[in-house]
């Protein structure tokens, strides 16, 4: 009896495996595009999204059909000069190659990213920050070569290096209970890093105070580095700064944060999110450089970070909420929009624009780079699983 169940385990353990590889490699040949060559060297310049984009139908999820061959030490690293064969059971397969390059080709090119990488963070406060109290000479702006003066920094030694940072934007999620569709906004800060109000947010201010809202980080921007040479000693309440970077001018109410040795990672792997969040939660909040609407190369700012279970690397497709419209038919050709209730309006279909990767994490948000598109991506667009259909 023992003998025929340890058969049968066998047996099963057999026909499952067997079941898996067909099934994965159905799944495979369904993300393969049609007459694509048999062999690809890879060239210096080249990123892994525009690879993948040119062999298979979805180019975030060539970890799960990606093969290499046993020489491949790791099949997440693809180095130019490496061949990519294309023939082996329509899957990918990788063997090295005369590598020109000692590093691997990234998911896309640091040089989109860098400057965002290098210049933007996202903090929950930066009330307790060390902040610049005064300026060389009483300047109004200070810049390379001079020098700024810092409270905040009683017990810091000379040398230490400090990142020069400013406030630009507070981001909220405003809560509504019992509504379709979750509100976010952004803020604009003045040089104290208060939040600036105009007649465009005083009705979102009165309507949603803070206790109605929370906050999902403030934005800082790297203007300036310095190291201090002389902490407050002698009498002296303020530290001296001496910049030394040809970034921004910095101005009194400027903050400081210590520099980070590699405050970012290098290198990302493109693929789904872990779990696909509540409709109307995952949102565009913000296009770098103070636009509205972005495309392919552009940084977006999104509404989601860990806490959601989003890295880097995690991509979204990106849809542009339906309208809400009248039935003209139904409802008479002349009818206005104002007289017909929201609920007795029709809900049209959410229209796809493109695809974004986060390259940034933090805790309530996440910082992405628009990867293609179909038409441009707005503030306010909502984010969905990669393989959404609608």
């Amino acid at each position: 009896m023992a003998g025929m169940l340890q058969h049968l385990s066998q047996g099963l353990r057999t026909g499952l495996a067997v079941a898996l590889l067909t099934v994965a490699t159905y799944a495979a040949a369904q993300g393969m595009r049609e007459n694509h060559p048999d062999t690809y060297v890879v060239q210096r310049g080249d990123t892994l999204w525009d690879i993948a984009g040119r062999f298979l139908q979805r180019p975030w999820l060539w970890p799960e059909i990606w093969q290499a061959n046993p020489q491949i030490a790791n099949p997440h690293l693809i180095y130019p000069g490496d061949i990519i064969s294309l023939a082996y059971l329509n899957r990918l397969g990788t063997q090295a190659g005369p590598r020109t390059d000692a590093s691997p080709i990234n998911a896309v090119a640091l040089s989109d990213i860098e400057p965002f990488l290098k210049d933007l963070r996202i903090v929950d406060s930066f009330d307790g920050l060390p902040y610049v109290v005064g300026l060389e000479d009483d300047r109004l702006r200070a810049s390379r070569g001079q020098v700024a003066y810092v409270r905040g920094l009683p017990q810091v030694n000379p040398g230490t290096r400090y990142a020069v940072v400013r406030p630009t934007v507070r981001y909220t999620h405003l809560l509504r209970a019992g509504m379709c569709c979750d509100l976010f906004d952004r803020q604009d800060l003045d040089a104290r890093g208060d939040r600036i109000r105009d007649s465009k947010q005083f009705w979102t201010n009165a309507v949603y105070p803070d206790k109605g809202s929370e906050v999902l980080g403030q934005e800082l921007m790297r203007v300036n580095i310095g190291t201090v040479t002389r902490g407050e000693v002698g009498g002296i309440q303020a530290s001296t700064l001496l910049l030394d970077d040809e970034g921004r001018e910095v101005r009194v109410g400027d903050r400081l944060i210590p520099v980070d040795a590699q405050p970012y990672d290098l290198q990302f792997f493109p693929h789904p999110p872990a779990q696909q969040t509540a409709y109307g939660k995952a949102r565009i909040l913000a296009v770098a450089d103070m636009m509205t609407t972005g495309g392919p190369r552009d940084v977006v700012a999104l509404s989601v970070g860990a806490r959601e279970g989003i890295d880097n690397g995690t991509v979204f497709s990106i849809w542009r909420e339906g309208s809400n419209t009248v039935d003209r038919v139904e409802k008479g050709l002349g009818r206005d929009e104002d007289t017909v209730f929201f609920e007795n309006k029709v809900r049209l279909p959410d229209e796809f624009a493109g695809h974004v990767m986060v390259f940034r994490t933090f805790d309530k948000m996440s910082y992405g780079l628009v990867m293609d598109s179909v038409k441009p991506s707005r503030v306010g667009y909502h984010l969905k699983h990669p393989d959404a259909p609608y």
